[in-house]
């Protein structure tokens, strides 16, 4: 059988994708080409590997059977290689990152500094997306390491490293009443919420401690959101960590809040089963330690909440 470590390869691909489309954009190839590949090794080995399922497909018995034996022997060739580059101290290459959309105005930045600082010949991708994207970013392996909060990673393919908890603040214009005051408790507010879509993590916290029902607007990035609220008597709930300058750009102030007690919790997330690049390595320890951002200190967690 001709290119049988190749079709192999991409076998495996589709299996963890449980899809062809999927597979061939994680792949970079034409869904009718990786389908072509997949027949041919079926025909090879007389056996039909998959079976569709919805929209997906899954293995078959004798799928499952190859991969059970496969997967494990190409997983520790992976492994190996990227130890044996690790040894010869990689200082060039790509690294992709996603993070969702709060992250990327105080955390990421100082991480990525100070991992530009460290690899300057290293080209850094950073995408902006939902907790959900992200999540799907990274089952894919369209990026290397991503940046979510854990509430939202309810899947087997990821493994996660807890980094901080973070809590809440009420964003507010500096002209409003609210302004004055030295914490609110939300459930006696008289609140207008701008707020991200379903999707979001955020908008799912607001919905388990009852607060959906005052969002007014919907927006689906940081700036968007700091403006809409700067220029009307709304609010926003957003991390006590993003820094007064910020907010001071948009003539805002964060306020405590005393209740309910909103708090999350950070993660960095990779897929599970795929060795971490020695470039996403050192992106995690950089992430790990405390970071220091616009006066701020985030300490890292490896305790429970």
């Amino acid at each position: 059988m001709k290119n049988i470590d190749l079709q192999l390869r991409q076998f495996i691909a589709i299996a963890s994708a449980g899809s062809v489309s999927k597979a061939a954009d994680v792949l970079g190839l034409t869904q009718s080409g990786l389908s072509k590949q997949l027949s041919n090794l079926e025909d090879g080995l007389g056996q039909t590997l998959f079976e569709r399922h919805g929209r997906g497909v899954v293995l078959s018995s004798a799928g499952k059977t190859l991969y059970d034996a496969i997967k494990p022997s190409y997983d520790l060739i992976d492994a190996t290689v990227v130890r044996l580059r690790e040894e010869q101290g990689i200082t060039e290459g790509r690294l992709r990152i996603a993070t969702i959309h709060p992250l990327s105005s105080y955390f990421i930045p100082g991480v990525i500094a100070k991992f530009m600082a460290q690899r300057p010949s290293v080209n850094v991708s950073m995408l902006g997306r939902s907790s959900p994207d992200v999540i799907a970013l990274v089952e894919t392996g369209k990026v290397d390491i991503g940046f979510v909060y854990d509430e939202a990673v309810a899947t087997a393919e990821i493994e996660e490293t807890i980094l901080f908890d973070e809590k809440m603040s009420l964003v507010v214009p500096q002209n409003s009443d609210m302004a004055r005051a030295d914490s609110v408790d939300l459930g006696n507010a008289r609140l207008a919420l701008v707020v991200f879509p379903a999707p979001y993590s955020q908008r799912r916290m607001l919905q388990l401690h009852g607060l959906d029902s005052h969002a007014v607007a919907e927006v689906e990035t940081l700036d968007a959101m700091l403006k809409l609220v700067s220029l009307t008597s709304g609010q926003c709930i957003l991390p006590d960590h993003i820094s007064g300058a910020a907010l001071a750009e948009y003539g805002l102030v964060a306020i405590p809040i005393s209740a309910p007690l909103l708090r999350r919790r950070v993660v960095a997330i990779h897929r599970k089963g795929r060795a971490l690049s020695s470039l996403a390595n050192l992106v995690l320890e950089i992430a790990r330690a405390a970071i220091e951002f616009r006066g701020d200190v985030i300490a890292p967690r490896t305790a429970g909440p």
